[in-house]
Formats: C-alpha cells, sequence, structure tokens
C-alpha cells in the first residue's frame, strides 16, 4: 500500500506532470542519430568524456533495436547503448590510467559542475535496460547513473548493479545508494531483462534532500520514497554509462588496484534522459 506522503506526492505530481515544464538539460537522441553523432561538438553529450584512451564515442555506442523508453516514446527520440571492453581504461591525464576500472560514461554537454543542473530543485528522469547480448558480470559492481562533485571527492548519488561494497543478497538489483560519504540504500529493485526501469529523481539541492519516482515499462512514474535527507551539496557532473569496478581485497586505491577480466563485452542500454526544473513544483510522470 502507497503511504499517505506518497499519495499526495503522487497526486501533486499527477497534476504537475500536465504543465510544461523547463528543461535544465536534454539528452534524448534524436531519431536517425548514429553512433557518430556523439563525436560531434553539438552532441547533447561531451564529445570528449568519459571513455578509454583512443577511443571514440562511435566505437561504444550502438543504437539497439528495441521500443523506445517511456520519455523517448512521448517526444519520438530513441534509446541507446554505452558499452564497455577490454579497452576501456580510462587515463584523465598520463600519470592517472585507471587500470582499475573499466568504464565508459555520457556527461551532458551543458553541465559543466557550475552550472544550474545543480541547484534549486531539479528533477532528474533516465530510463536503463538490460542488454541480453552484452550481459554485466554480477561479480563485479557497476555505477550506472551518478553525480561526481566538482572537486571529485564524492558522489552525492550513485546508482548500482552487481556485487557491491558493503552489501550482500542479489546482485541482479538496481540500487540506488546516498552520497558515498556515508552511503545507505534510498531504493533497490530487481534489474529484470527485458523492459525499461524509469526513474524520476527529484533533486533538492536547497533542502539536501533526494525523493524517487520508479516505474517499468510504459507506466507512469511513481513516487516510491519521499523526499530522504542526503547530502546533495558540491555541485559537479552527471554521469550515464557504466564504471565498472574491479574486484579483489584489501584494494587500497580501485582505480588501479584489483582484477578485471579479458574479453569485455558489456553494454546497458539508457533513453530518456532529461533534466527539468521544479522548482514550482512542475513534475513528468509519462
Amino acid at each position: 500500500m502507497v503511504s499517505n506522503i506518497f499519495s499526495v506526492a503522487l497526486a501533486f505530481a499527477a497534476v504537475a506532470s500536465a504543465q510544461n515544464c523547463s528543461i535544465q538539460f536534454e539528452g534524448r537522441l534524436p531519431a536517425g542519430a548514429t553512433p557518430s553523432t556523439f563525436d560531434a561538438k553539438t552532441s547533447l553529450f561531451d564529445s570528449g568524456n568519459v571513455f578509454g584512451k583512443n577511443l571514440t564515442w562511435g566505437s561504444i555506442i550502438q543504437i539497439p533495436a528495441v521500443v523506445a523508453s517511456l520519455f523517448d516514446a512521448k517526444v519520438g527520440t530513441i534509446p541507446f547503448e554505452v558499452t564497455i571492453s577490454d579497452k576501456s581504461i580510462f587515463a584523465p591525464s598520463a600519470t592517472n590510467v585507471q587500470t582499475g576500472f573499466r568504464r565508459a560514461e555520457l556527461l551532458p554537454a551543458s553541465n559543466n559542475g557550475s552550472d544550474p543542473s545543480t541547484l534549486g530543485v531539479k528533477t532528474l528522469h533516465f530510463s536503463l535496460m538490460k542488454d541480453a547480448a552484452r550481459p554485466l558480470n554480477t561479480s563485479h559492481e557497476y555505477q550506472l547513473v551518478f553525480v561526481e562533485s566538482a572537486d571529485f571527492s564524492t558522489n552525492q548519488f550513485a546508482l548500482k548493479t552487481g556485487t557491491i561494497s558493503g552489501l550482500t543478497g542479489d546482485p541482479n538489483q538496481l540500487v540506488l545508494q546516498s552520497n558515498v560519504r556515508n552511503a545507505t540504500t534510498l531504493f533497490a529493485t530487481p534489474f529484470t531483462a527485458g523492459t525499461f526501469h524509469n526513474f524520476g529523481l527529484v533533486l533538492d539541492f536547497t533542502k539536501n534532500t533526494t525523493q524517487v519516482l520508479y516505474s517499468t515499462g510504459n507506466a507512469a512514474l511513481a513516487p516510491v520514497t519521499g523526499a530522504v535527507a542526503n547530502d546533495i551539496s558540491g555541485r559537479g557532473q552527471f554521469h550515464f554509462g557504466m564504471l565498472k569496478k574491479p574486484t579483489g581485497s584489501n584494494l587500497k586505491d580501485v582505480t588501479k588496484e584489483g582484477f578485471q577480466p579479458s574479453n569485455i563485452n558489456e553494454g546497458i542500454i539508457y533513453g530518456g534522459i532529461f533534466q527539468e526544473d521544479s522548482s514550482t513544483g512542475c513534475m513528468t510522470l509519462q
């Protein structure tokens, strides 16, 4: 049964969803786009980050033959897939080669770390789906969506799957954790195959709270938490993709230590990525 607080929030949001909410950043891919679209200077995402040395987005992104996600169907845009391979070793500098990670993450082009996407009240929307042809290795921990603070000292929230450090239980779950400095689970759900998992994260950067809205398939978003206290201060950038952590014990630096297997061919399908201004209560549910 949905609690009273969720019922009130849902009733409010249902009215708000009829409004034309102001978009802070847009990440929905136009129909007809190709992987090389992500390499263009006009891309919706940063064409230079975050991926392995000597790679391009054109070699990383796939356009899968899947149904449109909840918020793609609404505007005629299409899902895309972020993949990782053995070459997905990010090197921020010549002396900082992250051999412990395999990663490829998209950063919205307008989100430079000090832009308005981390001010006021914003609602972040995104959908994601497993790719049966590129399954994840759930003995590892994956970060699929997160915000990295402007000083690179923390993640204010992180959506994870796989074998998550500090947690036990089914690795085939989507787990949204709070600020990693004192991480708690805000929401968890089975990461079932064959369907999109849709999220709306209401981020109040003034009150330092996070509320989770969720659905699957083409069902409208509904609140699954209230506004929970969570330190989302520190500005920063939103990441959409895969950060695959290494396995191993007593690792002092997970960016450069631990085990990663060979012949990696893994992917996650994304759709419906956008952020809207909810400072007036505006919130899109479907």
